[in-house]
């Protein structure tokens, strides 16, 4: 991607990265295409393979809980409930990641259709199924998509990404950078929550610097 842009990691699964989802619309509507979002996903826990205990949900809704208080957004714990529930987060970052094959743009809106789907509307976006019917509603050909996400080069795809997450030294999500500037270096918009007026702000400095 030429010119100065985000890079945003984050995870379909990750609670604080759906707190964050109304800040990146806010700096989509804001900038638009005079600021592209590239969207990168971070892999919180891929490969998951163990059903989720009555403790680990209830400490994930604890979580939740936070989340809804600093962004106002709803929760549906009841997605949990599901008889042997596995919280593994590679099948709906796959998915966004073939979403992206279609523009940046078309991943940042999957990102948070799944993101609400999961944690508002009580919809396992661990299911094939439910990633269909998602790329479904954006238009895309659902056999031909879920075709894409089920193949090696989307597996390889998707864990390119974590590995570049990995190497950004990227330790959490939500996670911001903007870049480059003229030296070409890349700086930290946010890690973790921050609110639209924080990160607009910042995001408003960086670019009167690149200006100035």
């Amino acid at each position: 991607m030429d010119g100065p842009h985000l890079i945003y990691f984050a995870d379909p699964m990750c609670s604080w990265c759906y707190g964050f989802s109304p800040v990146i619309d806010q700096i989509r509507q804001a900038y638009g295409d005079a600021l592209p979002v590239r969207v990168v996903m971070g892999g919180l826990r891929p490969g998951t393979d163990t059903p989720m205990t009555d403790e680990a949900k209830a400490s994930v809704v604890g979580h939740w809980n936070h989340v809804h208080e600093a962004s106002g957004l709803p929760f549906d714990p009841a997605v949990l409930d599901r008889e042997g529930f596995v919280y593994d987060t590679d099948p709906a970052a796959r998915a966004v990641v073939v979403a992206r094959r279609e523009g940046e743009d078309v991943a940042a809106r999957y990102l948070a259709a799944a993101q609400r789907a999961f944690y508002a509307e009580n919809r396992d976006v661990t299911s094939p199924e439910v990633l269909g019917d998602l790329a479904e509603g954006f238009g895309l050909d659902r056999q031909a998509f879920l075709t894409a996400w089920a193949s090696e080069a989307a597996k390889q795809e998707t864990w390119r990404d974590y590995a570049m997450s990995q190497n950004a030294g990227v330790t959490g999500f939500p996670t911001l950078i903007g870049g480059p500037n003229d030296q070409g270096v890349y700086g930290v918009v946010t890690r973790g929550y921050a609110s639209g007026e924080q990160v607009l702000a910042v995001i408003r400095n960086w670019i009167a610097g690149i200006a100035a």
